[in-house]
């Protein structure tokens, strides 16, 4: 049973909780902490990998590990929406109430797993039912930059909006994969991430759409996750967290996606003013600047074509 202060009711049986971590070509001493410390903390876990070279070597980090329910090897690199999806499968199959993501480079610490159980909890007794899911705080390793909770309800935000005085959580409209614990119940009624985004901005819709479906998203303090985002970069712009680095590819497949996602119905306003902002401002950044710009001006001409595809 998770320990709750008096005031929040009693103790709530704590859910079946597994963890997928989707690989493709990861650092092995990056990956295998963050294995070692979920088998540790006793949760189960599924390591789909998306064809890479040294699959070898991650089944090999496997061996042993007492709560491994499995290792999926896909033979090539499907994405990360269709490698999540096969996982969540597979989590239905065993019977878990709740799904952990991760990436392959994230970072937890040894009571990770619990502490975001107690969120859940906490989440659980705000609003019985209709919760999605929970995240922790993220930090970028690189700038220590604690990244906020956003709620997309006004142009100008104001600081975080706590749920209620006596929980832990945030209010949220978006959530990314890593560190993420999803309802398979609410799942089942949201849907599977949409495949064909492939990698880019794939929590990000699905988020808009369980918002849309009536359900919540929070974030929570009582966990934090070290996250990288974007490339490595000598840029002091990237290095502050100012603007994000991605190769021409990603710039890609984020551009395409986000142009469809301005698209749908249930995709917030604020948002689509906001990016529509920012993707322009940073479109001119690397068109201008980057010793990249030819490869990212093919991309931006591929994605406008492409969206056209998604439907």
């Amino acid at each position: 049973m998770t320990e709750v202060p008096a005031h929040l009711g009693a103790p709530f049986a704590e859910p079946r909780v597994c963890a997928i971590v989707v690989t493709y070509q990861p650092e092995l001493p990056v990956l295998t902490p963050l294995l070692e410390q979920l088998d540790a903390a006793g949760c189960d876990f599924i390591v789909i990998d998306n064809g890479s070279s040294n699959s070898g070597e991650i089944q090999a980090v496997l061996n042993g590990k007492l709560h491994a329910l499995g290792f999926i090897e896909n033979g090539r690199n499907i994405g990360q929406a269709a490698a999540l999806n096969v996982a969540l499968d597979k989590v239905k199959i065993h019977g878990h109430e709740l799904a952990l993501l991760f990436d392959q480079d994230s970072s937890i610490g040894p009571d990770f797993v619990s502490r975001m159980l107690r969120a859940w909890g906490e989440a659980q007794r705000v609003k019985p039912d209709h919760v999605a899911a929970i995240g922790p705080r993220l930090v970028e390793p690189r700038s220590g930059r604690r990244m906020p909770f956003r709620t997309f309800h006004r142009l100008l935000e104001k600081k975080e909006t706590r749920v209620r005085a006596d929980a832990d959580l945030i209010e949220t409209a978006f959530l990314i994969t890593s560190g993420s614990l999803i309802s398979m119940v609410a799942l089942g009624r949201i849907g599977a991430m949409r495949s064909d985004y492939f990698i880019d901005n794939v929590d990000l819709e699905w988020c808009f759409r369980a918002r849309a479906s009536g359900f919540e998203l929070y974030g929570t303090d009582h966990a934090t996750l070290q996250h990288r985002i974007g490339e490595d970069s000598s840029n002091p712009l990237v290095r502050h967290g100012i603007v994000v680095q991605h190769s021409a590819l990603r710039y890609y497949y984020s551009t395409r996606n986000r142009l469809h996602l301005h698209q749908q119905p249930y995709t917030p306003t604020v948002w689509r003013i906001k990016d529509t902002t920012r993707f322009v401002l940073k479109s001119l950044y690397l068109l201008a600047v980057s010793r990249e710009r030819k490869a990212f001006w093919l991309s931006l001409r591929r994605a406008l074509r492409d969206v056209k595809q998604l439907t």
